[in-house]
């Protein structure tokens, strides 16, 4: 019987219009009262009017219905303030005070909503507007009425699960290749990071019933297991594609912001929407597809499996599972390599039993010259029953039509790695299908989790001794994260202790791990655990913004004072003597949205979004990649006889998606040919493309976790991409081994920025600050935040280590750059000899002068002489004429910009001529016995932080050179016409209102100033450096 449809629902939007903050007064009388309009696909609704009040407060609800919520992304809401002419002095018309324009990617779903703040815009460019209005968006899904005929028992029984196909068994092999001389050379420990994150057993047992305050919309909510199954939808990433040539231009529409899409930023229940492309940067491989389906009217057999076979191609499914109606189950597809067409298509069907005495089932026979070829985005081919057919089955299988044996549904087609069905397919490949597929992988949604930690009270601490302070301390472990407090203030008889200090975490969602506060009493020479409490870190409030205020809450503390503090306390919840009251601590949790969790270096990230998707701008562009080929890759396995291979697969990481292509096996030579799309919220950010040796396949047949080798990496930078124009080129593979700098190889790529944006919006981008709000309002500190991100690299290391297949750690690390602030000789050489590079234009500069003073071109020299006298004799001429000079000299750099977007620079990170002793400090750090490794790493630590602040001195004077040196060629072209701009207003404008307007404006009071950095440095903030090029 055929399941009953699912229930129709109907998706609301819901607008709360909360309040409105600094309103220009219009109505005459110093005030304002305002009314809020609000516009959602057709839909009108408006608030009451508040009266008189530039910050009016309405707190109404406004709800429209979604006429279509596939297409929700693509809406806009439109919230527009007006002043009611009607309460206004002398008014004929409600004057216009600020305008939001929210797009359908920003909306979050019930539950998950917050409110925001969004500062009022202009409706047009001679509109006076000031203030910000507050708003809280979400949306939710109400189920319709079913209708009368229906039956209740029926409707409400669900669909019967579809069967899932048993786990994929690898192929057998002759053996397990061993690792060649430069494989284990790669694979040495890395360097002892800086910054060392204290790790502890997460606790295994429930919150205990003391916990104070939790609150009502927790209580009801049932237990999250630990690992979510999420139905696996894998988008269609690659499609039909035809070469490239790298300097083709390709024509874009210019589409509106309001078009775009984002990606989503709840990992768990939300899917990514495919993005719009082309897909012509790789070459089209042809691949003969079969789909097995089912079979029916068999005779009675084992374990029966289907084998393909075209040629020398050879494919054999999984033993079949009964569906419950008589029928044999595969669903399975296999696609083989068509690059030399076979004249026909063997599927037979064979019984799995070692003692069935006649194993051949039947089989059927195709001519491939008839086969239809599948053309994007045509949908999948309909499969078909055929007869099987067979005579007296010999050892080799049918030899000829005979007797009925039953049907067999199949579909067979010709293809490209485009189709739809070829990342889930078995190949001929790859033996391995689980391990060698391409698949797409999502980062989990990190959060800053803020415990502000107050207060205690009533706790029984011994006095200290004579001439001794109280050291009561709070230590709060979090998983494998670890933080304590500093020493506290004493109120009182010595029983109520004060903190007030922040201590920062990294969590994911689900939050589904507990929080241990222990509090501490350090006075003695050991230190003794006076009480402890558990809190759920799904109890803590999400903020948004700033400027919203969290709950602060009393916890209750357990077990006695005096006791040691066990090494197992995590584990043990109920001390010796039981649990007991010894006090109450007061925290203050929250979540904070409003942060960007860096769980990459700064200079390298690929995402600048805050966590909060209610906070995310529309994307500026889509970012596409190709992955043709690699050339010359070393060998990583010796097999036996001697013979060397290499299995060889590319990871690609860009802001939260992961991209991982398919493993080809035992080959030097590799050919992908797969395309992925990304959308771009910042241009100046960093695209990541690794390499590596597939070694985690053969885990199962070894019993053992292999980890999978790296063989070399590529960084491209998308500012440094040319709109819409299509580049292809090859990057070698370097990597820096205790022998020396090695080539591994080549990796071939085509890489497109596909950006509607002119120059107004490109300008707005790069004005812009590049981290969000949070990060200049209330800043972290560095060291925490390089504890933080070290955090966070464990943190998705090891969601995506739960994946099928799994990325491992290894590459993780690899892809994120987990020790890029160790010390090393050669990166300090590298950033001394980028400071030079910087000071070279200075010391250009000075030769230059020298040379005038010197007579050496009489021509040159007279030409200044002119030009100074002229700039003495009209001081007003100096500025303007400076400002077209850098015009002309960046017109002039025009002819030497980059023709292709540069990778890494082996003579830039000084791995070209690094001694072998440098080489041996930097792979090991340690050189001695326990005491010199302390004091070794503590000079470490003070070098990594004089390399740091070397290397960001040099990224500050390379971003000066690529003012006019076109390496981000949207950001030179905003400079020069920027500075022809200048000079044209310069040469019109009296010099001496320019000066008072500029002191004037230099010393504004500090009302009109904006607490977040300039437009002229964030632009600066936004132009590349050298530093993505080092190794």
């Amino acid at each position: 019987m055929a399941a009953p449809p699912p229930p129709a629902t109907t998706r609301k939007l819901v607008v709360e219009v909360v309040d409105a903050r600094d309103l220009l007064p219009k109505d005459g009388l110093g005030t304002s009262s305002a009314y809020v309009v609000v516009d959602f696909a057709g839909q009108r609704k408006r608030t009451r009017t508040v009266p008189r009040d530039l910050n009016p407060q309405w707190h109404e609800r406004l709800e429209f219905t979604v006429p279509d919520p596939s297409t929700m992304a693509l809406e806009e809401l439109d919230v527009e303030v007006y002043n009611d002419r009607r309460l206004s002095a002398a008014g004929h018309k409600n004057h216009f005070l600020g305008r939001v324009r929210i797009y359908g990617s920003q909306f979050s779903r019930r539950g998950e909503e917050g409110i925001v703040y969004f500062p009022l815009e202009k409706k047009n460019l001679l509109s006076w507007i000031r203030g910000e209005i507050g708003l809280k968006i979400y949306y939710h899904d109400d189920v319709d009425p079913p209708p009368e005929e229906s039956q209740p028992d029926q409707a409400g029984a669900p669909p019967p699960a579809e069967a899932q196909a048993p786990p994929e068994e690898p192929r057998e092999l002759p053996e397990i290749p061993a690792p060649t001389e430069a494989a284990v050379e790669m694979q040495l420990p890395p360097p002892v990071p800086v910054v060392v994150v204290e790790e502890s057993p997460p606790p295994h047992h429930p919150a205990p019933p003391h916990v104070m305050v939790q609150p009502e919309s927790e209580r009801d909510i049932p237990h999250i297991p630990d690992v979510m199954e999420v139905p696996e939808q894998y988008p269609p990433e690659v499609r039909k594609t035809q070469t490239t040539s790298s300097s083709e231009r390709v024509r874009m529409p210019r589409r509106s912001h309001n078009r775009a899409r984002t990606i989503s930023g709840r990992f768990v229940t939300e899917s990514v929407e495919p993005v719009q492309s082309t897909y012509d940067l790789v070459e089209p491989m042809k691949y003969l597809f079969v789909r097995v389906v089912k079979a029916r009217g068999l005779r009675a057999c084992e374990n029966p499996f289907v084998k393909v076979s075209a040629g020398t191609q050879t494919l054999r499914s999984r033993p079949a599972r009964d569906n419950g109606t008589g029928h044999l189950e595969w669903n399975q597809t296999f696609a083989l390599s068509n690059s030399r067409p076979e004249p026909t298509l063997e599927i037979s069907v064979w019984d799995g039993s070692i003692n069935s005495s006649d194993p051949f089932l039947g089989g059927v026979c195709f001519d491939l010259s008839d086969v239809p070829v599948r053309d994007q985005p045509d949908g999948p081919l309909a499969p078909q029953w055929y007869r099987l057919e067979g005579s007296e089955p010999g050892p080799a299988g049918p030899s000829g039509p005979g007797q009925d044996m039953g049907d067999i549904m199949v579909s067979v087609w010709i293809g490209t790695q485009a189709d739809d069905a070829f990342p889930e397919s078995w190949n001929t490949d790859a033996p391995y299908a689980c391990y060698t597929r391409s698949k797409v992988y999502q980062s989990p949604k990190l959060w800053y989790l803020r415990a502000s930690v107050m207060e205690a009270q009533d706790v029984r601490i011994p006095p200290p001794l004579p001439g001794m302070h109280y050291d009561v301390r709070v230590k709060i472990q979090l998983g494998f994260q670890s933080a304590r407090t500093r020493r506290s203030t004493v109120a009182g008889s010595g029983s109520a202790f004060a903190w007030m200090e922040d201590l920062m975490f990294v969590v994911s969602e689900p939050f589904e791990e507990h929080m241990v506060v222990l509090v501490e009493d350090r006075s003695t020479k050991e230190p003794l655990l006076v009480g402890h409490t558990i809190v759920p870190v799904n109890c803590a409030e999400q903020r948004l913004d700033e400027r919203q205020m969290v709950a602060s809450k009393w916890f209750n503390l357990e077990s006695g004072p005096g006791h040691p503090m066990p090494s197992n306390m995590c584990a043990n919840p109920n001390m010796a003597g039981g649990p007991n009251y010894c006090g109450r601590i007061h925290l203050r949790l929250c979540l904070e949205g409003g942060y960007h969790v860096l769980d990459e270096a700064a200079h390298l990230c690929s995402d600048y979004r805050p966590t909060a998707k209610q906070l995310w701008k529309p994307p500026v562009g889509t970012l596409e990649l190709g992955i043709i080929s690699a050339r010359g890759l070393l060998p990583m396995k010796n097999k036996s006889g001697g013979k060397g291979s290499t299995d060889a697969y590319c990871v690609v990481k860009y802001g939260k998606k992961w991209v991982r292509t398919r493993t080809i096996m035992d080959s030097f030579d590799p050919k992908w040919n797969e395309q992925y799309t990304w959308q771009v919220y910042d241009p100046c950010t960093v695209l990541t493309i690794g390499v590596f040796d597939n070694w985690r396949m053969f885990s199962d047949i070894s019993g053992e976790n292999r980890s999978d080798y790296r063989i070399g990496k590529v960084r491209i930078r998308v500012s440094t991409l040319e709109s819409n124009r299509a580049y292809t080129c090859s990057y070698p593979l370097l990597v820096l081994l205790r022998s020396g700098l090695k080539k591994m190889g080549e990796v071939q790529l085509a890489v497109r920025f596909a950006c509607p944006a002119l120059l107004p919006d490109t300008w707005a981008t790069y004005t812009q600050p590049m981290l969000p709000r949070m990060h200049y309002l209330r800043p972290i500190g560095v060291t925490q935040q390089e504890v933080l991100r070290g955090a966070a690299i464990h943190t998705v290391a090891v969601w995506l280590e739960r994946s099928e297949p799994p990325l491992g750690r290894e590459v993780v690390r690899y892809m994120l750059d987990a020790d890029a602030n160790t010390w090393s000789v050669r990166k300090s050489k590298s950033n001394w000899f980028r400071i030079m590079g910087v000071v070279a234009w200075a010391v250009g500069l000075a030769r230059w002068v020298n040379s005038v003073r010197q007579w050496r071109n009489p021509v040159t020299t007279i030409l200044v002489h002119v030009l100074y006298l002229v700039l003495v004799w009209y001081p007003e001429l100096a500025v303007p004429t400076a400002a077209l000079y850098v015009f002309v000299i960046g017109v002039w750099y025009y002819r030497f910009r980059p023709r292709v977007p540069a990778g890494m620079d082996a003579r830039l990170s000084q791995a070209d001529t690094i001694e072998p002793d440098e080489l041996e400090e930097e792979f090991d750090p340690v050189p001695g016995p326990d005491v010199i490794r302390a004091r070794y790493e503590r000079l470490r630590t003070l070098a990594g932080r004089v390399q740091r602040v070397i290397g960001d001195l040099a990224a500050q004077g390379e971003r000066v050179q690529a003012l006019v040196s076109w390496r981000d060629p949207r950001a030179t072209r905003i400079f020069i016409g920027f500075c022809l701009a200048v000079a044209l207003v310069l040469y019109t404008v009296p010099p001496k209102m320019v000066a008072v307007a500029l002191g004037f404006y230099f010393l504004r009071h500090p009302m009109f100033r904006d607490p977040m950095p300039p437009p002229a440095l964030n632009f600066f903030r936004r132009l590349p450096s050298l530093s993505d090029r080092l190794l």
